[in-house]
C-alpha cells in the first residue's frame, strides 16, 4: 500500500539547495546510518521496510508531483533559484520516476551493537548524486520503531531473567503477554502507533494496538494478527453505578465472560478494598468457579507499594 504523499516535499528544506552546494564534479554520495549509543549497548533495527514500501518503492516521481513542488518550493525560500525541477524531471524521464539509489541494511529485527552500520544508501546514477542525502530526512524516521523495538527487547531480557529466578513453568508460559502495548493514545499519529506496536511485537504478543498487526500484515508479510488481547474493562465501565455499585459491576463482569481471560480495572475507588472485600470476599467463589483467569488491574498508585500490597491480600484470600 503506497502513500499519496508527495516525496518531493518530504525532505528538510535546506536539502533542496545541495545540488548547487556539492563541489563541481561530484558524482557519487555514499552515506550510512548508525546508532550513536544511548541507554543500551545494542540496537534492534526495525522499520526500514515500511518506509521503503510506503514511500520509496516504484514510480514515486510524477509530473503532477513535480508541478506541485515547483509551485510551492519557491514560497519556502522566497526565491526561485533554489528548487530545481529539472532534477526530478530527469528521474522521471530517465528512470520512469523510480529512484536511482541502492539501499542496503542489516536484517530487520537484528540486535546490532551501537556504533555499527545499520543501513547504507548510495546513488546509482552519477547525475543524481544529490539524491542520496535528500532521502536522509525520511529514512531517519526508522529511529522510532528501532527505539521501541530496542526498549521492548531490553524489557523482555529483564523479565526473562526474573522469570527464571522466581516463576513456575506455568507462569513462564505466559511471558509473551507480560508487557502489553496500549500505546496508540500516547503517540503522535496513527502511523506512529502502527510502527511502534509492530516493533513491540518483535518481543511480545500482548497488544491492544491493532494498527501494529495491520502494518505487519501489509508491509512485512505477517499472517494473521500478531498482537493478541482479552476482554477488559476501563474506568467508564467500573464507575457506571458509582462507588456503591462497584461490587455489582464486578459481578456483571464475571457473568459477562464466565470463561477465558477477563481483565477488570479495580482501582476506581479503593484497590485494596476491591481485592479484599469484593474479589477475595463477596465474589471469591464465583472467581474460583470460573473456567479461566481473572486479571485484577491496579492501574494507579505507586507500583511497588500497590502491587506488593495487592499480592499480599490476594495470597491471604486465595492462598
Amino acid at each position: 500500500m503506497k502513500t499519496q504523499e508527495n516525496l518531493l516535499l518530504l525532505a528538510d528544506a535546506y536539502k533542496y539547495s545541495h545540488h548547487r552546494l556539492y563541489v563541481p564534479g561530484t558524482s557519487r554520495i555514499y552515506s550510512y546510518l548508525e546508532s550513536r549509543g544511548g541507554l543500551f549497548g545494542s540496537t534492534v533495527f526495525f522499520g526500514l521496510q515500511y518506509f521503503l514500501k510506503h514511500y520509496l518503492e516504484g514510480a514515486v516521481v510524477t509530473k503532477e508531483k513535480i508541478e506541485e513542488a515547483t509551485e510551492l518550493m519557491p514560497q519556502v525560500f522566497g526565491r526561485d533559484d533554489v528548487f530545481d525541477p529539472s532534477l526530478f524531471t530527469y528521474i522521471l524521464e530517465k528512470h520512469g520516476g523510480r529512484l536511482p539509489v541502492r539501499i542496503r541494511a542489516v536484517r530487520e529485527g537484528s540486535l546490532v551493537p551501537v556504533h555499527n552500520v545499520l543501513l547504507t544508501i548510495e546513488n546509482t546514477d552519477p547525475v543524481c548524486f544529490w539524491l542520496t542525502n535528500f532521502l536522509e530526512t525520511l529514512l531517519m524516521q526508522a529511529w522510532y520503531p528501532s527505539t521501541v523495538a530496542t526498549l521492548s527487547h531490553e524489557v523482555r531480557r529483564v523479565v526473562e531473567r526474573y522469570y527464571d529466578d522466581t516463576a513456575s513453568g506455568a507462569a513462564a508460559a505466559g511471558i509473551d503477554y507480560i508487557l502489553n502495548d496500549f500505546g496508540f493514545r500516547g503517540v503522535s499519529s496513527v502511523e506512529s502507533a502502527g510502527l511502534g506496536d509492530a516493533a513491540h511485537l518483535l518481543s511480545f504478543r500482548g497488544s491492544d494496538t491493532i494498527a501494529g498487526s495491520m502494518l505487519a500484515r501489509r508491509y512485512y508479510g505477517a499472517e494473521g494478527m500478531c498482537g493478541q488481547s482479552v476482554p477488559a474493562t476501563e474506568h467508564s465501565v467500573c464507575t457506571l453505578l458509582g462507588e456503591a455499585g462497584e461490587l455489582e459491576v464486578f459481578r456483571h463482569v464475571l457473568d459477562s465472560f464466565p470463561t477465558g481471560v477477563v481483565s477488570c480495572v479495580s482501582d476506581s475507588y479503593d484497590i485494596f478494598r476491591a481485592c479484599a472485600d469484593y474479589w477475595g470476599g463477596e465474589l471469591k467463589e464465583k472467581v474460583l468457579a470460573r473456567n479461566g483467569t481473572l486479571v485484577i488491574r491496579p492501574d494507579s498508585g505507586d507500583p511497588v507499594f500497590t502491587l506488593l500490597r495487592v499480592f499480599d491480600i490476594l495470597l491471604e484470600k486465595f492462598g
